[in-house]
């Protein structure tokens, strides 16, 4: 018998964040999602200690879900950032260092944590009321009938990911693909209850990106398949392909042994019998006029051998993630038991052909109408592939968004900079109401707005990352970037041209100063409402329900771990 230990009592930390332990981590965290951060960032490369896959990367998606962090402090960070992450795909690492820097900027004054969250909530309202009013300026409103504001946001998704490596014309050759497969998937007419349909990723690699294409319908390799022979394809007296989708196996395998015991007679082989009734299955479908069999898993090659003599094309281990989309577009049922075959459970397609991507062939499945596409991806390697698919995946999500809340922000640090003005000068007019309201005094207010503000700032200034100065105007309050390797005393109106977002020109006396290290002045004048620029060639837009979900997501975060007082470890 092995020998017992005794159980070790748990252990108590008071006043975790006043621990250098965890103050270290949190600032290393942060310089690590700082330095990923933008069109600019650095890459990351991942691996667990004993070898295995290397990821290459600076999505957030990708980071955070193979940092390892101990601390339960950071735990509670990275599990609140990586929620958002999942519901809105974009603006994680947004959220995560906008986190780090209220924490850090908060904990660092003499208020209450109580103070702190009921002032950063009242800012935060601020904040929100202003991003959803019609005098925000600095939102963009999303016309669905044009095209430009949609190229903008996808063309932002995919430039904030280097490790994509790509160049201008890839950028926007994915960029009108990604916006064409969408735009596949939203349905022609609009019901009550509308569904937008799927775009299903398929993936081609070692390949140039510009042989990328998107295709309605759905693309399965079938390496069974010859190229370059007619297909023969069965259709019915209404001329259209009908479709049976199984989600079972039809292999014709016996039982799992562990399901039961089955009694036989003797003489009688289970096998035959079994593939007697697979070939029963068959007869009905090809009696039912079906041209198409799609099988999730294995079909037997004695039916498939059928079905082929008979001009029914079977198509098998077709997988999981294609039996909704397919069902979504032909209408079909899936059909998880031979015994519940019926006509009912039968769709149709337009028509099925053969296609050839990377010497692959693939079975293409062509609906009546378009609500699922096929994306052919392709990009040089496996590395650029996988933050490629990452990056398509979360421009198509943020279409998603954007088509239920038709708005979006400005990037490149100017919707940060411009909601630090807003606040730096709201919270100088408040009355004196307000702060009995909030029940805290206008010093306590100052100071917290001041570190709310130059949190927001640090976001922006996360973008630079080559030790260029970062300026803010007055007039707009927007984010101006100067190149590295000029003098201070330069005169900085020769060294930029656009903010940060590319909506205002280096135009007329903006009254510009350093954004580190020195106090800004509040927004004397709005943002215009209509661009100074063509917007299709020069604007940076961020998703609107992403950035509003992660600004909230950030303070409320931050004001969670500041009012952590103990924590409690089992060290057993």
């Amino acid at each position: 018998m092995s020998r017992l230990e005794a159980r070790k009592p748990p252990l108590f930390i008071s006043e975790p964040l006043t621990k250098d332990t965890v103050s270290q981590s949190l600032r290393l965290l942060s310089g690590i999602l700082k330095s990923c951060y933008g069109p600019a960032g650095r890459l990351k490369q991942l691996h667990n200690g004993v070898g295995g896959y290397v990821c290459t990367t600076s999505h957030s998606s990708a980071i955070l879900g193979r940092l390892s962090v101990s601390h339960p402090v950071l735990r509670v960070l990275m599990a609140s950032v990586q929620n958002h992450v999942s519901r809105f795909s974009d603006c994680g690492l947004f959220t995560a260092i906008l986190c780090c820097s209220l924490v850090e900027n908060f904990k660092s004054l003499n208020v209450a944590s109580c103070t702190v969250a009921k002032i950063s909530k009242h800012l935060l309202s601020l904040c929100m009321d202003y991003l959803k009013s019609e005098a925000c300026a600095c939102r963009v409103p999303v016309d669905f009938g044009s095209l430009e504001t949609l190229l903008c946001l996808v063309r932002s998704v995919l430039t904030s990911k280097p490790a994509c490596m790509l160049n201008k014309p890839e950028v926007d050759h994915l960029t009108t693909l990604i916006l064409k497969a969408f735009m596949f998937t939203v349905p022609c007419h609009v019901e009550t209850n509308a569904v937008l349909g799927k775009c299903i990723i398929v993936p081609v690699k070692g390949r140039r990106v510009v042989d990328s294409t998107v295709l309605p319908g759905v693309l399965i390799e079938t390496p069974e398949i010859q190229l370059g022979k007619p297909l023969a394809v069965k259709r019915s007296c209404s001329n259209v392909i009908k479709v049976a989708l199984f989600c079972m196996s039809m292999s014709g395998d016996l039982f799992d042994p562990e399901e039961g015991t089955v009694t036989v007679r003797h003489g009688i082989s289970l096998e035959m019998s079994e593939l007697n009734q697979l070939l029963n299955v068959g007869k009905e479908l090809v009696s039912d006029e079906v041209g198409l069999v799609v099988c999730q898993k294995v079909i037997h090659p004695s039916l498939k051998q059928y079905l082929k003599e008979n001009h029914v094309i079977a198509v098998d281990r077709a997988g999981l993630s294609l039996m909704e989309p397919l069902s979504q577009m032909t209408g079909s049922k899936p059909i998880a038991s031979i015994h519940l075959l019926s006509p009912g459970c039968y769709g149709s397609l337009k028509d099925v052909r053969i296609e050839s991507f990377a010497s692959k062939p693939f079975v293409h499945l062509i609906p009546n109408n378009t609500v699922v596409c096929s994306l052919v991806l392709c990009n040089r390697n496996e590395t650029a592939w996988d933050e490629l698919k990452r990056a398509c995946e979360t421009a198509e999500h943020v279409l998603q968004l954007t088509i239920k809340e038709p708005l979006a922000l400005l990037g490149g640090g100017c919707t940060e900079t411009h909601l630090a003005s807003y606040i730096r000068h709201k919270s100088g007019s408040l009355s004196t109401s307000s702060f009995k309201d909030i029940d805290c005094s206008r010093t306590q207010y100052q100071l917290v707005a001041d570190g709310f503000c130059r949190s927001l700032e640090s976001v922006a200034c996360s973008l630079n990352h080559d030790d260029g100065e970062i300026l803010t105007d007055v007039v707009y309050g927007h984010c101006w970037f100067v190149p590295s390797g000029f003098p201070s005393d330069f005169n900085w109106s020769d060294l930029v041209s656009n903010c940060g977002c590319g909506i205002n020109g280096n135009t007329g006396n903006l009254n510009w100063r350093l954004l580190q290290g020195e106090r800004v002045s509040p927004i004397i004048q709005d943002c215009p409402k209509e661009p100074s620029v063509k917007v299709a060639d020069f604007l940076t837009l961020d998703c609107f329900a992403a950035k509003c979900s992660g600004l909230q997501v950030a303070l409320e975060t931050a004001n969670l771990i500041l009012d952590i007082s103990y924590v409690i470890e089992d060290q057993n």
